[in-house]
């Protein structure tokens, strides 16, 4: 059974996200200071909204960035088609989550430890990345997207060798973008996830080509 995590928009909806869209950063300190005793995956997919796909597109692209024995890509990468398949398929544009996954949580004190940490980082990178030139302002342009994510995250989910990272790293740069609605950061994410399907491609080729010599 899955949960529509939209279904609970309260304020982020009416707030015209799109026009003026709240800073990861500033929506995850905020967060990080509710009375609540825990913050669940739900509480954070509630609070992200529209943007719940390219959040979690980053968080679960950056384990893949991080070197890992042969063969980790295959269980890192299936996150990452499960949230890429849902920008293209969802229909209300939010992401859904397994209710056993959308109730997992942790202390509040925990989660502010958390943010603490990698607040500086993602304050300096949101000086590159920030709101501008958004042309996603369709479901079905998001679908497009979507379906490129989906080709990556599926290219990264395969044992090819030296041919994982790039697309991770694809996903991790259009991910952060789409959270932040930057335009200009989604084009070079793309360009870079182009550039990736074109290196996996010639590293298959490759392979066949000396298989084909060998045998």
């Amino acid at each position: 059974m899955t949960d529509e995590v939209g279904a609970n928009v309260g304020p982020f909806a009416a707030s015209g996200e799109r026009q003026k869209p709240e800073h990861l950063s500033d929506l995850l300190v905020r967060l990080s200071r509710r009375s609540d005793d825990s913050i669940t995956i739900r509480d954070v997919a509630i609070a992200l909204q529209d943007r719940s796909f390219g959040a979690f597109l980053l968080v679960f692209s950056v384990p893949n960035l991080v070197p890992m024995p042969p063969g980790a890509t295959i269980l890192l990468g299936l996150p990452l088609i499960f949230v890429a398949w849902q920008m293209f398929a969802s229909p209300q544009g939010r992401i859904y989550l397994p209710r056993r996954i959308g109730d997992y949580g942790v202390t509040t004190a925990t989660f502010q430890n958390v943010v603490n940490r990698i607040l500086p980082w993602l304050r300096r990178a949101e000086t590159w990345v920030k709101p501008r030139f958004w042309f996603l302002e369709t479901r079905f342009s998001e679908r497009l997207l979507g379906i490129f994510a989906l080709v990556l995250a599926i290219t990264v989910f395969l044992p090819i060798p030296f041919g994982n990272w790039l697309p991770a790293l694809a996903l991790a740069i259009i991910g952060f973008a789409h959270s932040e609605c930057d335009g200009i950061g989604v084009l070079v994410g793309s360009f870079v996830g182009v550039l990736s399907i074109v290196v996996a491609a010639f590293v298959i080729y490759t392979a066949g080509a000396v298989l084909l010599m060998v045998f």
